[in-house]
């Protein structure tokens, strides 16, 4: 979707005219033309056309449009071209080509990816088309990325720092929903200083639906600003909670949804090389329901959960899983998958 120029100063537009100029991506005296896209919150995401033909720009953004007030530095920016740079290395075709990066202005360009060819899995999964296979191809891309970066030194110093990628995931999930909800937070706390300590690979830190395209060549990932050297149970974890929430969008459809689960989690698990699955796998199912909880309570709320007995549902689920940690870890992904079906059938009566 694309918004008017007009949207834009003209000294923005000169200064992104700049940062161009000095990518080398237009020539002195060109004056591309910006169209702003939508979708991102953090971040200005422009399709820009040249005499070279169309790219996308993007510039992090101090503050992100979202209703609470929610700050962080804009040298994120940095941390995802870190993190496109090794993906292309892991798994080539994941992630859009890397086209020109400004580093002084937190601005770099990309291909455009046509949506006539890409299509965006959110937009998909909320009008009830759950693909098991691009969610296996999910999981198995992923795992990809975490095994070619996990135990590499210079992929340590990689990514943003554990200051930006708490106040990115940490703080606004975990530590708002905790002081929402007393009750389970000391297991968020904990689910907090666990993702500090464990330190095993390059993670993207958004794999949510709404970053990933389903292109030809399969899944590509998109937006990974909060790109964080640390645990990738994080990124299993987020991208298996939007399957779940789905289902509670359209509980008619819960079996494909939950199809996709397991096939993410099949996809991603049978690829886990750096460490042994059984403890990553725990460690994601605690992530997991935290994460239920924060995408209701936390400060950034998924959207098309408005109904009152649908956020209910979510909550309810959540805490009594937060509560029973040790229980629900030891059942594994799976497990928490199979009571939320039970559970969620109700929905649909």
């Amino acid at each position: 979707m694309e918004h008017g120029e007009a949207s834009l100063s003209s000294e923005t537009r000169r200064d992104l005219a700049a940062s161009l100029l000095r990518m080398g991506l237009i020539e002195a005296g060109e004056e591309p033309c910006f169209t702003p896209l939508a979708g991102g919150v953090s971040s200005l995401i422009l399709l820009t056309r040249t005499q070279r033909g169309p790219l996308c720009l993007k510039r992090a953004l101090p503050k992100l449009r979202v209703a609470a007030e929610w700050h962080s530095p804009v040298e994120r920016n940095l941390g995802e071209v870190e993190w496109m740079k090794q993906a292309a290395l892991a798994a080539p075709q994941c992630v859009p080509r890397l086209l020109g990066q400004d580093a002084g202005s937190y601005t770099f360009a990309m291909e455009h990816l046509s949506p006539e060819r890409y299509r965006n899995w959110k937009q998909d999964l909320l009008a009830g088309r759950a693909d098991a296979e691009l969610a296996r191809a999910v999981g198995l891309r992923i795992a990809e990325i975490h095994g070619f970066t996990a135990g590499k030194p210079d992929c340590a110093r990689m990514g943003n720092g554990d200051a930006i990628f708490s106040g990115l995931r940490l703080d606004p999930y975990y530590a708002v929903t905790a002081a929402a909800h007393p009750a389970c937070a000391p297991q968020l706390r904990r689910l907090i200083e666990v993702t500090l300590q464990t330190k095993r690979a390059l993670i993207h830190g958004d794999v949510s639906p709404k970053n990933i395209l389903s292109g030809p060549d399969g899944p590509v990932f998109l937006d990974s600003e909060s790109a964080w050297y640390g645990d990738p149970a994080f990124d299993l974890a987020f991208c298996l909670t939007h399957l779940l929430l789905k289902s509670v969008h359209r509980p008619d459809m819960a079996s494909d949804y939950l199809a996709a689960f397991s096939a993410l989690r099949k996809g991603y698990l049978a690829n886990v090389t750096w460490e042994d699955p059984g403890p990553l796998e725990q460690r994601a199912a605690a992530l997991l329901a935290g994460n239920l909880l924060a995408r209701i309570d936390g400060k950034s709320p998924v959207e098309y959960l408005t109904a009152h007995r649908d956020r209910e549902f979510v909550r309810d689920f959540a805490i009594r899983s937060l509560l029973e940690t040790d229980r629900e870890a030891g059942r594994g992904l799976e497990g928490m998958a199979e009571r939320w079906r039970r559970e969620v059938t109700r929905l649909a009566m």
